[in-house]
């Protein structure tokens, strides 16, 4: 794995394919320089908040706040310059069976809007097993809403064709529907009977073209799923739970998913410039949580430490 201290961005994973033959699974660009203009978020960690606010607006403690509005008239993972495009402070580490790296950034009180100092620690570990950890840490000196992921575009088949016959298993029966702006309406809905279900494994590209008012908006995928658990997740790190699993039956090539968060956004990578060439797997707290007193809360309050950790797994189907 190669990952570079702007935005904290992963530029490529090499993974064996079932004949042992390795190739690049990540999306991305081939000089650093590109990633300045890097609007699709490839590889990044995207935050202080992943994901949509509407109108870049949130009451807490009976105070509005008013973010940066960077996608139509809401705020889109963090703003006009969030965590994908600031440079990192970073710390490599070598472990018994483990290397990686250690990635560390404040953001300034007020930064594209959002209230407190917030220190931030992500720490990339590649372990013997085959395992990519990604260990997130934060605290604030105020109270601030946070939600971090990691938004890399993966094609198992190392970039050989789409992604549309990958198949994707999504540990959830539930998903939040959206408006045509893609900010939820706050219904948690089912997926059984829709093209939103995962349950079993299912081609990417089986329904995704269906006349769903939900998959039309979004041009396909882009929807976070409520995975099984709920907030028993929120606060567990060391025991990431399983969230889903993909194989391309192209190459062999798997990819396992466990994390601590609540939920996941399934992109489909609707409107890369080679439409469906990645998919994303953003483990994270649900959009818009600090307008849904119904959703698990992302609200992050001095003396507490926000942590969250996500595995993904690379293997073969045989």
């Amino acid at each position: 794995m190669r990952a570079i201290d702007y935005g904290g961005i992963i530029t490529s994973i090499a993974a064996p394919d079932r004949a042992g033959r390795p190739a690049n699974i990540v999306l991305g660009f081939e000089t650093p320089e590109a990633y300045l203009d890097n609007r699709r978020f490839f590889g990044a960690i995207v935050g202080r908040y992943a994901n949509r606010i509407a109108r870049g607006r949130f009451t807490l403690d009976g105070k509005t706040y008013q973010l940066a509005t960077n996608s139509g008239a809401n705020h889109l993972h963090g703003g006009v310059k969030g965590f994908d495009k600031v440079v990192w402070s970073v710390e490599p580490f070598r472990a018994p069976g483990a290397s990686g790296a250690a990635f560390s950034y404040t953001s300034a009180d007020g930064e594209e809007g959002y209230p407190g100092t917030l220190r931030v620690r992500v720490t990339y570990t590649l372990t013997d097993a085959n395992e990519l950890v990604v260990d997130y840490e934060a605290a604030t000196d105020r109270p601030t809403p946070i939600n971090l992921t990691q938004h890399t575009y993966f094609n198992l088949t190392g970039g050989a064709r789409d992604v549309l016959d990958h198949e994707l298993t999504i540990e959830a029966d539930g998903f939040t529907p959206t408006d045509t702006t893609q900010i939820p309406t706050g219904e948690i809905a089912a997926v059984r009977g829709t093209p939103f279900d995962f349950t079993t494994p299912a081609r990417i590209g089986a329904r995704i073209d269906r006349a769903d008012p939900q998959l039309v908006a979004a041009g396909g995928y882009d929807h976070n799923w409520v995975l099984r658990g709920g907030e028993e997740r929120q606060g567990s790190r060391g025991a990431a739970a399983r969230a889903a699993h993909v194989v391309d039956p192209l190459s062999g090539r798997t990819l396992d998913l466990a994390t601590t968060e609540p939920g996941v956004q399934f992109y489909s990578g609707n409107r890369l410039d080679r439409p469906r060439s990645g998919f994303c797997l953003e483990t994270q707290h649900f959009p818009d949580s600090p307008n849904h007193a119904n959703f698990p809360t992302t609200i992050l309050r001095p003396g507490e430490t926000f942590r969250s950790r996500t595995v993904f797994t690379f293997g073969t189907d045989q």
